[in-house]
């Protein structure tokens, strides 16, 4: 080993121990600072809990004071409060005190006044009683007088009582009956001028402000033809062609020596105008034999289908009514193909449902409801070739099972009086009927229904005792009812008349309205000689 190495290994022994000694006096150093510091912190914090018990002590001792005062002070404040709570109760006593006296004073007052009274109420009840006793005495000789007199007039007239009182009746009656008869003629003769003055107004209003169409419907269609030689590709090789066409629409093909033209008839319009359309579009086309007739019969069908509700929906339309069912306005489209009379029944529908509507708007109704109803009236005529019953049944019972209001059923149902009206609408539907049926050239009629119908007027005219002779004149508008003036005298005259008219309506079918005038006449005559 040399001196070099034995030289840094002493001073590495010599840094190691330095190093050694250097940390065990810095760690003690460190454990006399702590120390010192924990004294420190200790005396500190002795100092501070001293200081703020000192605080708190001082702090507890004003609370305390200042509760004490606190509590005199609010027990002085609650003391105050009864003592007047007291003083308002002694006073409120007082009061009641002084008002039950007052009330003492009065109900002896009231009790002196009523002793009098019943002093007062027992002497009058002493005189009513021989008052009474007086009157009964009175009333027991007047009885005596009257049965004297009684007896004396009998034996004046020769008549009893009884008799006489009957005679008496009888010229009361018959006194009270002639001037019945008299005022309920003059009551009603006024009701009527005046009555007739307003209708006639408003009818005449009505009518003016209406322009409708009517044609007369036919059982025939006439189909034109490009040329003539197109008849026997209609009629087909032995007429396989126009009998198949005739049974797959039902109606009857008229082929004669009119030029360019061929006639559909049948009765029922709905067939005919199927047919007149499936023959139109075979003779535009060209191609006719018994397969192509079926496909063009059912295509004709639908377009005729499609028409009708198109046409329920235009005359809803043109009448102002919403809301109806779908099934209705089928029937109302199909309304176009039925006649009454000879006269289209939609179009007399949507002539009543103008009249109707214009009289209701003159007299303050509903006009809508008035529309609705005259629009659905006769709506029961489309199902009458279907179903049983008369038309008024039928159109009630679609009316009702498609939710029409009961007011639109009972217009339905009454337009005829087969049943009472419920309402001034109603009897407007029925006017509007009557008007649009009756007005001239609006309806077709046989001449042996005619005859039938004057006849019948005439027999139950001449039915009634004193009846001279009758006339049915104005085709049967008006009944003349020539009387026996010693028989019916001018009170019967206003019966007779309303008794024809009841039977009239009950008996017999009339468009319109048939007026019946009875004329009295008595005759006095003389000869100067």
């Amino acid at each position: 080993m040399t001196g070099i190495e034995i030289i840094a290994i002493a001073l590495a022994a010599f840094g190691v121990t330095g190093s050694a000694l250097a940390f065990l006096m810095g760690r003690k150093t460190g454990k006399d600072a702590e120390l010192r510091a924990r004294k420190a912190a200790h005396d500190t914090a002795e100092e501070l809990a001293k200081r703020i018990m000192g605080d708190a002590e001082r702090d507890a001792d004003g609370l305390r004071k200042q509760a004490v005062l606190s509590g005199k002070e609010e027990a002085m404040r609650a003391r105050e409060e009864w003592e007047g709570e007291a003083r308002r109760r002694r006073e409120e006593i007082d009061r009641e005190e002084k008002r039950l006296q007052e009330r003492e004073t009065v109900l002896d007052r009231k009790f002196e006044v009523i002793e009098g009274r019943d002093k007062d109420v027992g002497k009058r009840a002493s005189e009513l009683g021989r008052k009474e006793k007086t009157v009964e005495d009175r009333q027991l000789e007047l009885e005596r007088v009257v049965a004297d007199e009684k007896r004396r007039l009998e034996q004046l007239a020769g008549l009893s009582a009884q008799e006489a009182k009957s005679e008496l009746l009888r010229r009361m009656e018959e006194e009270a009956h002639a001037e019945g008869a008299s005022k309920l003629r003059e009551i009603r003769e006024t009701a009527k001028r005046t009555a007739d003055r307003e209708a006639r107004k408003i009818v005449a209003l009505a009518v003016q402000r209406i322009a409708a169409e009517h044609t007369a419907e036919i059982t025939a269609s006439a189909v034109s033809l490009p040329k003539d030689d197109m008849k026997g590709r209609i009629i087909g090789r032995e007429g396989r062609n126009i009998r198949a066409f005739e049974l797959a629409t039902g109606v009857d093909v008229i082929i004669d020596d009119t030029p360019d033209t061929v006639v559909v008839s049948c009765f029922d319009p709905v067939r005919r105008e199927v047919a007149r359309l499936a023959l139109e579009k075979l003779v535009a086309d060209g191609r006719i034999h018994p397969g192509r007739i079926e496909e063009v019969v059912e295509k004709a069908k639908k377009e005729v289908d499609a028409g009708i509700i198109e046409t329920g929906e235009q005359a809803a339309y043109d009448s102002k009514i919403h809301g109806l069912h779908p099934e209705l306005i089928k029937l109302i489209g199909r309304m176009k193909w039925r006649t009454s009379y000879g006269q289209n029944i939609l179009q007399h529908s949507k002539e009543v449902a103008w009249l109707a509507s214009i009289m209701a708007t003159e007299l303050g109704l509903d006009a809508v409801m008035a529309r609705r109803g005259a629009l659905l009236h006769d709506i029961g005529k489309v199902l009458t070739h279907e179903h049983e019953g008369t038309h008024v049944q039928l159109g009630v019972e679609v009316a009702t099972k498609y939710g029409e209001h009961p007011l639109i059923v009972n217009c339905i149902a009454a337009h005829h009086d087969d049943v009472p009206h419920e309402s001034e609408v109603s009897v407007l539907v029925q006017a509007a009927d009557a008007i649009s049926g009756s007005r001239p050239g609006a309806r077709r009629e046989a001449f042996e229904t005619y005859v039938k119908r004057l006849e019948g007027l005439e027999k139950i005219a001449s039915s009634y005792k004193g009846v001279d002779r009758v006339f049915a004149i104005q085709a049967g508008r008006e009944i003349r009812v020539l009387v026996n003036p010693e028989e019916i005298d001018d009170a019967r005259m206003q019966s007779l008349t309303e008794e024809i008219a009841r039977r009239v309506e009950s008996e017999l079918q009339y468009p319109g309205q048939v007026k019946v005038v009875a004329i009295r006449e008595k005759r006095a005559s003389d000869i100067a000689r």
